[in-house]
């Protein structure tokens, strides 16, 4: 699983709760090992481990719209408003091609960190 935009949170794992386009067949016990990227790797590049493996404790579909303060929070940015992190997850998410909107469903991951 990418955390190109988290890394540092995951490193630090402050971040406990991610938020995908698509991940629809997640489910709760799937284990993932964190990288730093997957996609766009140069000639030459290798996929960069983050840490160690996560497991997801929730996999729900929710709106984008949805969410909260303290979900900001475990999402990793503590500074951010929910209306900011909406805001960032859309200009860097798109949906069948089409720009993210905040009404759109997507995939929420709640996941722990295993030793």
């Amino acid at each position: 699983m990418s955390f190109a935009l988290t890394t540092a949170q995951v490193l630090a794992r402050t971040k406990t709760v991610t938020r995908r386009v698509g991940w629809r067949r997640a489910r709760v016990g799937d284990i993932v090992q964190p990288i730093e990227k997957g996609q766009g790797l140069k000639k030459g590049e290798r996929v960069r481990k983050i840490g160690g493996p996560i497991q997801f404790v929730s996999v729900d579909q929710v709106r984008l719209d949805a969410i909260t303060r303290a979900d900001v929070v475990r999402e990793g940015f503590p500074g951010m408003s929910p209306a900011e992190f909406m805001a960032m997850f859309c200009k860097s998410h798109r949906i069948k091609g089409l720009p993210c909107l905040p009404a759109d469903y997507i995939t929420r991951i709640e996941f722990r960190y295993l030793e």
